[in-house]
């Protein structure tokens, strides 16, 4: 069994340490925060800091392709989010039976987990405070890497890691779960490592939030999901303890709509959306206007041209592959290369560290590899769309899975199957495949206008959502 070292306690951090934990490795999981968390929901929200992760009270969204994994491989995590407030919650029962056609067999793969993320962190936290085989050290921040010394590999090899203060702490592998804002590009240069290969795109998309706690326990007075209007999206997501968020998702480059970051004006345009009418009269707001840039789209590999830039180290979750927010498939890609390590691990020890580093590449962009790129082509068509509407433009859409997914967003609200299917790929549990559509749906698709775009009914045109954010009347013309 290897000693692991597992840089940061966030998410997928932790998540890794269970699962490499759980197989038997020595894990020590180093955090730069030092603040510990209590095990109480609400002072976990209001007090628990954590200036490392800057999006930590901000909306998160953990699907149902985590919550399958988490109920599969870290079922006791489930069970402590639960206890501190979360719940699973289906999209499907938000919805009114006129739309959903009831409940059928298969929705219960719907199931997503809502809590707020300190709340999240603070299961996970919990479970491996009590966990065989894992320490947790807070307040350790990792100043550089250790290399092994020279001639013993073909490449930089990672032995361990330095902690501010000079402590070294030795290591057979070290995985870098830092997120975002990872520093070990920095580390790499100091021991004269290659940079790892990278392809980001920045598409420009940023979000206007405010979480409300729910008047009346136990209900749901908005519909959750991802629902795209004219030059906008709206993010509905459900958090533990009766609360939830709203998100405004738009284009950083669109100036007419950054006066959302205004209270007034974030209010006066929520109130152009007739199904949010109950909202104000049974929530109160706990946050003001929280506002978040969407980073760029990225996706990180330590091996190059079929060759490793360095040994004895990887990368999961976001220092990997980081995607577009509004899509909340963060939490779930993390997770399942925190699985796809500990599988590798099994076949490969890290003393065989090029084929461990060629395997643990290969593996990863087997399962998150065409995920990415889904991700990637539907943030690109969706910041398109966007813009054609900023500039009052026709937007035709363009490859064949997006076309099929606009498609598909016109049916769901008069097509049960249609939305399911669209479910399911929203959802990270399934690409779409029409060959496996009913006759039916297909014959509608085919006859489907799809030059129109998906916008339901009822939602605000983008001149009516300007005239809310800048306070003014609406012209109209005679």
């Amino acid at each position: 069994m290897a000693r692991i070292v597992v840089i940061g306690a966030g998410l997928t951090g932790l998540a890794t340490a269970l699962l490499l934990g759980r197989d038997g490795h020595d894990v020590t999981v180093l955090e730069r925060d030092g603040a510990e968390p209590d095990g109480h929901a609400e002072s976990l929200w209001r007090t628990w800091e954590r200036p490392g992760v800057s999006q930590f009270r901000l909306p998160h969204q953990m699907l149902a392709y985590w919550r399958q994994l988490m109920e599969r491989e870290l079922p006791e995590v489930i069970d402590e989010i639960e206890r501190l407030g979360g719940r699973r919650i289906n999209p499907i029962d938000t919805m009114p039976t006129a739309l959903t056609g009831g409940i059928r067999a298969g929705d219960e793969d719907l199931r997503g987990m809502s809590a707020r993320r300190p709340v999240l962190e603070g299961a996970l936290s919990a479970v491996a405070a009590r966990a065989p085989g894992v320490t947790v050290r807070r307040g350790a921040k990792v100043a550089a890497l250790v290399p092994a010394p020279p001639g013993v590999h073909g490449v930089p090899h990672v032995d361990g890691v330095v902690i501010d203060g000079g402590e070294k702490l030795s290591a057979d592998l070290v995985v870098d779960a830092m997120g975002r804002n990872t520093s070990v590009d920095r580390m790499l240069d100091a021991i004269g490592a290659r940079r790892p290969d990278e392809q980001a795109e920045e598409l420009g998309f940023i979000y206007y939030c405010r979480q409300f706690r729910n008047n009346e326990p136990g209900s749901v007075p908005v519909t959750g999901g991802l629902i795209p209007y004219e030059g906008m999206s709206l993010l509905t997501i459900y958090g533990d303890a009766d609360t939830y968020s709203l998100c405004f998702y738009v284009a950083s480059n669109d100036r007419e709509l950054r006066g959302l970051q205004d209270v007034d004006a974030w209010e006066r345009a929520l109130a152009l959306f007739p199904n949010l009418g109950k909202l104000r009269s049974v929530s109160t707001p706990i946050t003001g206007i929280q506002v978040m840039a969407g980073s760029p789209d990225r996706r990180r590999s330590f091996v190059v041209d079929g060759a490793p830039v360095v040994t004895g180290l990887v990368a999961v979750g976001d220092a990997a592959v980081r995607t577009n927010p509004s899509l909340g498939r963060g939490s779930a890609t993390g997770l399942v290369q925190a699985c796809t390590l500990r599988d590798v691990l099994r076949d490969v020890g890290p003393d065989r560290s090029d084929e461990f580093a060629t395997r643990v590449a290969e593996a990863i962009e087997a399962v998150v590899g065409p995920l990415y790129r889904r991700t990637l082509a539907q943030d690109r068509n969706r910041m398109a769309e966007i813009q054609a509407d900023i500039a009052g433009t026709p937007h035709r859409p363009t490859g064949a899975t997006w076309h099929l997914q606009r498609a598909l967003q016109r049916l769901v609200r008069m097509d049960a199957d249609a939305l399911r299917i669209y479910m399911r790929s929203a959802l990270h549990i399934e690409p779409l495949d029409p060959a496996v559509f009913p006759a039916t749906l297909r014959a509608k698709i085919e006859a489907l206008d799809v030059e129109a775009p998906p916008y339901p009914a009822g939602g605000p045109t983008r001149a009516q959502l300007l005239a809310a954010v800048a306070g003014r009347p609406l012209r109209t013309v005679a």
